[in-house]
């Protein structure tokens, strides 16, 4: 191991961020050194120079896919790396994301086998993580890093010769800044990868108004590789160069991708409250209404001048301030303060923002020099003061915006400087009547300080980063917050009619920016919502009846993230029991939608393969995978249940959708299969063996607004004849039926085999349980399917020994990403379309989507006879 000390490669992007007036950087670093894994930044410093240790770890595949569906973005990032050493190595998987973003998935595949990570208490995970490490297992452990959580880490033991793909998933609503919003990918490969992908699809009802994909690193060469299909309402972007592509010149390791590649984009707003969007009873209400007048405003600028601003520093900040200066508009006012033991100010009240006057306080910008210690209480106060003299004395408009702008790098050290009482004395004297915005400058600032100072004061914190750039960041910051167009903006529902709301009252709307409240509906009756004043409710499951592939229901997410957000501000502020209360809320909340926050980690462990000399469990040898206790059962050697991933064949899951993979033709066909809820159909049957699959199908518990049924399949019965076996599962339970009945709980994946044949594997997908529309339900998969007679059937067993079909034709469909196509299958000429289904065998919470050709009408035409002739009377009945 001691060659391997210190090696560290840069895998991948960074990250799909959202753009922070600052960026967060992303990076994925893999490392064999045991005791450097903090040292993130000297890491990528050393990459400039390969080490020839590098080839120890092989990086062959790297992607970025990301969903955004009405703002909400969903980002796989998927990495797979080949450990060649001739020992296990501790390969270190880091990120940087979005300070704004949750992680709500990581997953490994480590030998052909799925390990799934479960979203715990922070400590509760970190003992979990520390006790499989110390036994010698593969581990990861995904957490948030600092109160502002920008980093993220995974350390995982591989083995030699061992394959790792990592699979990281995270959400996050992104902002809107400027008329657009932003994704940004960082890539920093280093070294030309086999399989790069950035992909982004982007769905928004509104209408798409623009969509701008760039990035810095692009060449004559490199830039036709960037696809952009745009539709009124769906963007589609990639790209994929080759390995070839992206080295710097014929057969050389240097890559060219090395930067940032940024998709922007808006949507299209009409002159109304807004746009309400409502899925399966959770509503997202975005707010941005257009061609609304300036206000003007009334900001006084306090500038730390402290000792520790010397320098650079102090440089960029006068060269912010001048430019700031030039922006103002003279309808305006403004005062400048300058700050260090003493408090100076250039005028003692606010100034009309006329040519002369800004000429004249530039020049006091330029004579701003370093020096002293800190009194940001007495500095603060001197602001408010002035802003509320010249209020009282009726010197400012009176339809204008009250705001204060400090900026410092370091900590309170002169007069008042206990954080907490410069908070409490602030808070007082501004009594609401403004907004507090706080810089931070530099490493050494009290962040968290600010940031709580500001949010108690109608306002926001941002840190600004010691760089070249630090001017562009005090610009950019300033031009975010310097033009509101409304204030105090409240948006408000009927009681009657949502409850679980999100904040609904804003203190501002700035140009450029959109507020955002989501909720729950008590009643579907969409006549019921209205918004006060003018707004456009709309069904989701009307506008897009097909569109299964955009993620799970992404307003309730939303409303989910929303609210553990605004939680973990409150946590930060206020009385004791208050803060006590949001922190427990924001961690229940966590747990039960699976985010990463400060209050929580993923874990990942793959458990320790039994011995089997004296456990039952030894059929197949199987890893047993287990996200929480589960019963493992026995019964003969002969039918027997064992928790596992393992790769699948046809498969119904869903709502319930049949899958039909076909590996010797490299595709699938798929159908959809829709009855009246308590229907049992007949799945598999094989006279011959005396096998029996039968399945229930279940209705949501209340009728979606737009009055269509879904059903999904919540019990199965397995039937082994020649065993004189019965099995029943459903979403409670499993109920095993021989000689004495037995009951046994599982929690996701269970695996049935059965001796000399077929198994099945049967996944439990979990809702919470006051979801007001869905229920648990189970999907249903096939290993070893040619272990069964040629005379099996059944809606899944007809397929079992493959299909026959010919697809020509192919044309453009309803959807431009869906093309349609004829199909000439059992002597039928079919319409089909090109879409996808969920596939749930690698990722049981999230699954995967998988191309297919959609059959219409319950799979008429493809499918034996009518899918009426597969109803039976039982759970255990042939007919």
């Amino acid at each position: 191991m001691s060659g391997l000390l210190g090696v560290r490669l840069l895998l991948l992007w960074g990250c799909a961020c959202f753009w922070l007036s600052s960026l967060a950087q992303a990076a994925l670093i893999i490392s064999g050194n045991h005791g450097a894994q903090q040292e993130t930044r000297g890491a990528a410093r050393s990459l400039q120079k390969r080490s020839t240790n590098e080839a120890k770890v092989e990086v062959y595949s790297m992607t970025v896919d990301s969903t955004v569906t009405s703002r909400f973005a969903h980002t796989v990032m998927t990495s797979k790396a080949l450990n060649k050493a001739n020992s296990s190595q501790e390969i270190f998987f880091e990120v940087e994301l979005p300070k704004t973003a949750f992680i709500t998935n990581f997953s490994m595949v480590i030998e052909g086998q799925v390990y799934v990570g479960e979203v715990k208490e922070k400590e509760k995970a970190k003992k979990q993580y520390e006790k499989a490490v110390s036994s010698g297992q593969t581990a990861g452990l995904v957490k948030a890093s600092g109160r502002t959580m920008e980093k993220f880490s995974v350390s995982v033991n591989i083995a030699a010769k061992s394959n790792v793909t990592f699979i990281l998933t995270y959400e996050e609503l992104l902002q809107r800044k400027f008329g657009k919003y932003e994704i940004q990918t960082r890539v920093k490969p280093k070294l030309p990868v086999q399989d790069f992908h950035i992909v982004t699809n982007i769905y928004e009802p509104q209408g798409i108004a623009f969509v701008d994909a760039h990035a810095n690193f692009l060449s004559n060469e490199l830039l036709p590789l960037v696809e952009k299909t745009v539709t009124d309402k769906k963007a589609h972007i990639s790209f994929s160069p080759t390995i070839e592509q992206q080295r710097k010149c014929p057969g050389c390791d240097a890559t060219q991708i090395d930067g940032d590649f940024i998709i922007k984009y808006d949507v299209n707003r009409a002159e109304t409250l807004g746009d309400i969007q409502i899925v399966n009873g959770y509503f997202v209400h975005f707010f941005a209404p257009p061609d609304l007048p300036r206000v003007p405003k009334n900001v006084v600028f306090v500038i730390d001048r402290s000792g520790s601003m010397s320098g650079r520093k102090m440089e960029q900040t006068r060269e912010a301030l001048l430019s700031i200066l030039k922006e103002l508009h003279e309808e305006d006012y403004f005062a400048l303060i300058q700050f260090d033991s003493e408090i100076d100010s250039w005028k003692e009240s606010l100034t009309k923002a006329t040519k002369e006057n800004v000429d004249e306080a530039m020049v006091f910008v330029n004579r701003i020099s370093a020096r002293g210690v800190t009194n940001i209480n007495d500095a603060v106060l001197r602001g408010v003061n002035m802003l509320l003299t010249d209020r009282q004395q009726k010197r400012l408009h009176e339809r204008s915006v009250d705001m204060i702008i400090l900026l410092t790098d370091g900590m309170p050290n002169s007069g008042v400087s206990a954080p907490h009482l410069i908070q409490e004395n602030v808070r007082s004297a501004i009594g609401g009547k403004m907004s507090l915005f706080c810089l931070g400058f530099g490493d050494y600032v009290d962040y968290s300080f600010l940031d709580v100072m500001s949010k108690e004061n109608k306002g926001l914190a941002r840190r600004i980063y010691e760089a070249s750039d630090a001017t562009l960041q005090l610009q950019g910051f300033y031009e975010e917050v310097s033009s509101p167009l409304l204030s105090e903006v409240d948006l408000r529902y009927p009681d009657n009619a949502v409850d679980f709301l999100t904040t609904n009252h804003f203190a501002q709307l700035f140009n450029g920016s959109e507020i955002v409240v989501a909720g729950r509906l008590k009643d579907e009756q969409l006549d019921n919502f209205m918004v006060e004043g003018q707004a456009s409710p709309q069904d989701w499951n009307v506008m897009y009846p097909d569109d299964e592939y955009i993620f799970g229901d992404f307003t309730e997410r939303l409303w989910a993230y929303l609210t553990i957000q605004q939680l973990l501000e409150k946590s930060k502020s206020g009385a004791p029991d208050e803060k006590a209360n949001a922190t427990a809320k924001a961690l229940d909340m966590s747990l039960l939608y699976s985010f990463v926050t400060p209050l929580t980690s993923m874990v990942v462990t793959k458990p320790e393969t039994e011995d089997g000399t004296d456990s039952p469990l030894i059929a197949d040898n199987p890893y047993l995978f287990s996200r929480s206790p589960v019963l493992v059962w026995c019964l003969s050697k002969q039918f027997i249940l064992f928790i596992s991933v393992i790769g699948l064949s046809p498969a119904v899951d869903g709502d319930p959708h049949f899958i039909i993979e076909l590996p010797e033709k490299n595709d699938s066909l798929c159908f959809n299969i829709n009855n009246r809820p308590g229907t049992i159909f007949n799945l598999v049957r094989d006279p011959k063996s005396g096998i029996l699959v039968n399945g229930q199908v279940i209705g949501e518990k209340k009728i979606s607004p737009n009055g269509e049924v879904k059903t999904y399949f919540w019990r199965f019965g397995i039937v082994h004849k020649t065993l004189g076996v019965r099995l029943e599962v459903s979403t409670k339970d499993i109920s095993v039926f021989q000689d004495v009945a037995s009951l046994i709980h599982f929690n996701r994946s269970l695996t049935v085999t059965l001796k000399d044949s077929v198994k099945f594997v049967i996944l439990l997908h979990k809702v919470w349980e006051k979801h007001p529309y869905h229920r648990d339900y189970l999907g249903f998969y096939t290993l070893d399917r040619h272990l069964l007679s040629n005379s099996v059937h059944g809606l899944l067993g007809q397929f079992y020994h493959g299909i026959e079909y010919e697809v020509t034709n192919l044309r453009p469909g309803a959807v431009p990403e869906k093309p349609d196509a004829t199909m000439y299958v059992k002597g039928h000429e079919l319409n089909v379309t090109r879409g996808w289904q969920r596939d749930f065998r690698r990722d049981v919470k999230n699954g995967e989507n998988v191309p297919c050709w959609f059959i219409h009408y319950n799979g008429t035409g493809l499918i034996d006879g009518d899918a009426t002739d597969y109803i039976v009377s039982g759970l255990f009945k042939t007919v």
